[in-house]
């Protein structure tokens, strides 16, 4: 069966209605993953980086993310769980854990992972990462978080000393470029 978004949205919506954890919504990544022509069949090839909604709800957000050659976001929080899984390009992530008893909430590596072309990865509700695209071209991914993304706390960490401040969602669409 052909990939389609649609169904691919209603199947997570299903999975985390049923399940408030990312289990249900990883299987079904990983049946998408397992179709990356046809998700670029359905949602066409990435033309230049952005956040782009596929569904949103309180429960529940599907965004398809494209990264621009060489870019990276700084380390940062969801709140919620996400799965993400790549149909194009790659993701290096840098994990990163809080320092114990730092009075700035300042934080410290803890782990990588790539993910490549057909891979997907599920993130926790307290992890920390930040992101980079190594590649020459664009990275295009589904990203799956169980409650709305947009209207979620999240903390990021400035890049000279890892320290804490909250997320401006309208800076992450600029990065992106999508003023």
């Amino acid at each position: 069966m052909a990939f389609s978004i649609e169904t691919f949205i209603e199947d997570c919506k299903s999975a985390a209605g049923k399940d408030p954890t990312h289990k249900g919504v990883a299987e079904h990544m990983g049946h998408a993953m397992a179709d990356t022509d046809g998700i670029l069949r359905d949602l066409g090839q990435p033309t230049g980086s952005g956040v782009f909604p596929l569904y949103r709800s309180e429960n529940l957000t599907v965004i398809n993310v494209v990264w621009a050659p060489g870019m990276s976001v700084l380390p940062h929080n969801h709140d919620m769980w996400a799965v993400i899984g790549l149909y194009g390009g790659r993701e290096d992530n840098i994990f990163w854990r809080r320092i114990k008893d730092d009075p700035e909430g300042r934080i410290e590596a803890a782990g990588a992972k790539s993910i490549g072309i057909g891979e997907y990865t599920p993130l926790g509700r307290d992890i920390i990462h930040s992101v980079l695209n190594p590649t020459a071209k664009l990275t295009g991914a589904l990203h799956v978080y169980g409650g709305d993304f947009f209207a979620a706390h999240q903390s990021e960490w400035e890049a000279d000393q890892l320290t804490e401040y909250e997320r401006d969602m309208d800076a992450v669409r600029a990065r992106f470029g999508m003023e």
